[in-house]
């Protein structure tokens, strides 16, 4: 039987942690689930708190509006649930960057029941379909730019699958890591699903957000977060991931062992943040040219002015060796060893 086993070298210096850790929020964009593990998974392995930080996350939700909590002081650290909300925050003037994305694809997807008349994204033009309020200000104007899509198709989506699971001619979104397996558990059929990012649909998700404050006069404490949550990334996907799965579940008793399994076994087969068989792990990576790729791909669509200043959506103090220079986020090396 063979089981994973890490060797960790981390070279990092984090002032004030020989005094007592610095209190730290961290809102999340949703209710606790796997697609959280690796933040959980540094919660419970104690690898904030090694660092000088005393992290309690706390849950999103369909009401919980992550840029407004950090911008008005109630959190520090947040989830940007997509590259969308990074540029609005810029177009809207918010002092808020990305330090790090999770997710180097979004998960997001459209659902269908198994039909005959819808085989792509653009076979949903003119077609009904439920989104949640936050999405008409995140894919869904990609998709009316893309594929000509209406303001018109828009209904809600409650975060209540009943309604879609009654209807065979429903099309609603979600995350290729929840709801599609849900619908086969409850609706005992295999949905059709559409990854945006397979039709066209760039950017990052699940990306870690703080204000431009903490980025100038916490640096030290910026790049402890990231690095402990890059390395709880590490150890939930390659690990053991029991230790963040009790946090999970206690937070939000609704997610259960097979839930959060198939969540992880997705996220590791397509390859949700990183590409596979690297030696070297890349969670967290971003650059300027996939930004850049992002932007101009908006711009083309004519969602955002081309004269928008996108690069103080984020920066790469804390990650952008990972990608320039080849190396793993160049002050922090995963290797992953097999054992017997």
């Amino acid at each position: 039987m063979k089981h994973f086993g890490f060797a960790a070298v981390v070279a990092m210096a984090c002032t004030g942690a020989d005094a007592a850790n610095m209190p730290v929020n961290f809102v999340t964009d949703w209710k606790a689930q796997a697609e959280h593990g690796g933040f959980y998974e540094a919660l419970a392995e104690g690898l904030y708190a090694r660092r000088g930080l005393d992290v309690k996350i706390v849950q999103g939700g369909p009401n919980v509006n992550v840029p407004q909590l950090l911008a008005g002081g109630a959190a520090d650290f947040g989830i940007g649930s997509n590259a969308f909300i990074a540029l609005n925050n810029v177009k809207a003037g918010a002092p808020i960057k990305a330090v790090a994305a999770i997710f180097q694809k979004d998960p997001q997807v459209l659902i269908t029941h198994p039909r005959g008349d819808v085989k792509s994204l653009g076979d949903m033009k003119g077609k009904p379909i439920m989104i949640a309020d936050a999405s008409t200000s995140a894919f869904w104007p990609w998709l009316k730019a893309k594929y000509g899509f209406q303001d018109a198709q828009i209904r809600k989506y409650t975060f209540n699958l009943a309604p879609f699971l009654v209807d065979d001619k429903a099309i609603q979104e979600g995350y290729l890591t929840s709801e599609p397996y849900t619908i086969e558990q409850k609706g005992k059929f295999k949905p059709q699903v559409f990854l945006l990012a397979d039709n066209g649909y760039p950017g990052y998700a699940n990306m870690i957000v703080t204000t431009d404050s903490w980025i100038a006069t916490k640096p030290d404490m910026v790049r402890a977060f990231v690095d402990a949550s890059i390395l709880g990334w590490t150890h939930y996907l390659y690990g053991n991931p029991k230790p963040a799965n009790a946090l999970i579940k206690r937070d939000n008793p609704d997610m259960t062992d097979d839930l959060i399994a198939q969540a992880i076994a997705k996220m590791k087969s397509y390859a949700m943040l990183e590409p596979a068989g690297l030696k070297l792990h890349r969670i967290g990576a971003m650059s300027d040219a996939r930004w850049k790729t992002f932007f101009d791909t908006m711009v083309a669509e004519k969602l955002y002015a081309p004269n928008l200043p996108y690069r103080k959506a984020y920066t790469l103090d804390f990650t952008g060796n990972l990608i320039n220079d080849g190396r793993d986020i160049g002050h922090m090396e995963f290797t992953l060893e097999k054992k017997p």
